[in-house]
């Protein structure tokens, strides 16, 4: 039954017709297809490589540094903007992992409740309506969201194999930077596993500083590189601090995604217009975890043991998708490997998108994947299976493997 209720929403989030909308959504879809090839194959197991989060705990260190934190009263209060602690040791940490020297844990640090809440109070800092966010497409799109919410506009700019999974800044209109205040960056990158250079930051760090731009760069995935690649940050580049910030995420490289907390570090007015967006949003993550999330700084080798297994798990995936005939690559970083998706099957069905063989892999192989057609026809495998040791590891790829074996995919 219909109420006044219906005619209060924003129609930010669709107004009167919020709730009514019946587009199923992506991630939808997928939950709803698992359930249904679960109903139809009850005994066979599903194998879900779309998965994003890491399929393991936190190091046991981390976990008895919180157990211990948390029984201590001085830290049930309120953290607000943090504890100084943290923002040393997050200083430390980018100057040891990525070579970043001179960070003010004063001005430049400041801890965030993962990287998907500061992503959505940074527009409130700069985006009036009519102002303009650039992201790359496909990508996270928390930031975007929030841009539209304020009354600005999001403009994107198309990534994919052809440029190397970097956005080409010189393409966009100039009517659109006369208006643009944002540029948001993610490398190593969700979806595609790309990863950026340190001439692509050079470019971006004078294009910003060019055309008046504030860089916000996720780097989640960062410190998740393989095969000899040194973690890059954007904050190494010079120039890189007067022009943006750099979000970095425990939730990846330490398997704290449920601990919820990070920092954003940076040029020092942008921190303190974050922080204040922050003080009218939470009051600070629970000081027994940021006191946990200093020891995994003090410890990055735990960064360098998860490595070693999603390189070998990536390494163990792209050899098998190449023999079933897929253009699959290894990523240079992340756990996500992005692999164009084929147009139907031999003496089989045939798919108009990305989507459409998402599905197929589900409901008929019992596969899961994430499917994108945002900038062409991809699917993204994430090396995050739950899989104890390497026996189990090379298991669960033989028998996606088999489950595919002898279909002839057909690709445009």
């Amino acid at each position: 039954m219909e109420t006044y209720i219906q005619r209060k929403f924003a129609e930010r989030i669709g107004g009167e017709q919020f709730g009514k909308d019946t587009e199923i959504y992506k991630f939808e879809k997928i939950k709803r297809a698992k359930a249904e090839a679960k109903r139809k194959f009850p005994d066979m197991e599903l194998l879900d490589f779309g998965v994003g989060e890491p399929d393991e705990m936190a190091d046991e260190g981390v976990v008895r540094v919180l157990a211990e934190e948390a029984a201590k009263p001085e830290n049930r209060f309120y953290s607000d903007n943090g504890i100084e602690a943290f923002n040393r040791a997050a200083s430390r940490y980018m100057e040891r992992v990525f070579g970043v020297e001179g960070l003010d844990p004063a001005t430049d640090i400041n801890h965030m409740i993962g990287s998907k809440s500061a992503l959505a109070m940074l527009p409130s800092a700069f985006i009036d309506k009519g102002d303009i966010t650039l992201m790359p497409s496909p990508c996270y799109p928390v930031l975007g969201t929030h841009t539209a919410y304020l009354g600005g506009e999001v403009f994107s700019m198309p990534i994919s194999r052809d440029n190397g999974f970097l956005p080409d800044l010189e393409a966009i209109p100039q009517q659109v930077l006369d208006r643009a205040k944002l540029l948001y960056l993610n490398y190593p990158n969700n979806p595609t596993g790309a990863s950026a250079t340190r001439p692509f930051f050079e470019q971006v760090v004078a294009f910003a500083r060019r055309h008046q731009l504030i860089v916000v760069h996720d780097a989640a995935y960062a410190a998740l590189v393989f095969d000899g690649a040194e973690p890059l940050s954007f904050l190494s580049v010079p120039g890189a601090k007067e022009v943006g910030v750099e979000l970095h995420s425990l939730s990846k490289s330490f398997n704290m995604t449920g601990w919820r907390i990070g920092f954003i570090a940076g040029n020092p007015l942008i921190v303190k217009a974050f922080a204040t967006i922050k003080d009218n949003c939470d009051s600070g993550q629970f000081m027994a975890i940021q006191k946990a999330a200093i020891y995994a700084l003090e410890h990055p080798d735990i960064t360098e043991g998860i490595c070693r297994k999603y390189s070998r798990r990536h390494r163990m995936l792209a050899d098998a998708l190449t023999d079933l005939g897929f253009r699959a690559e290894k990523p240079q970083g992340s756990f996500f490997l992005y692999t164009e998706a084929p147009i139907g099957i031999e003496g089989g069905p045939k798919f108009a998108t990305a989507e459409e063989f998402s599905q197929y892999l589900i409901k008929e192989k019992m596969i899961s994947t994430v499917p994108w057609d945002d900038t062409g026809r991809y699917i993204r495998f994430s090396v995050t299976f739950g899989a104890q040791g390497e026996a189990e590891e090379l298991r669960v790829i033989n028998e996606m493997k088999n489950r595919l074996s002898g279909t002839k995919f057909i690709f445009a």
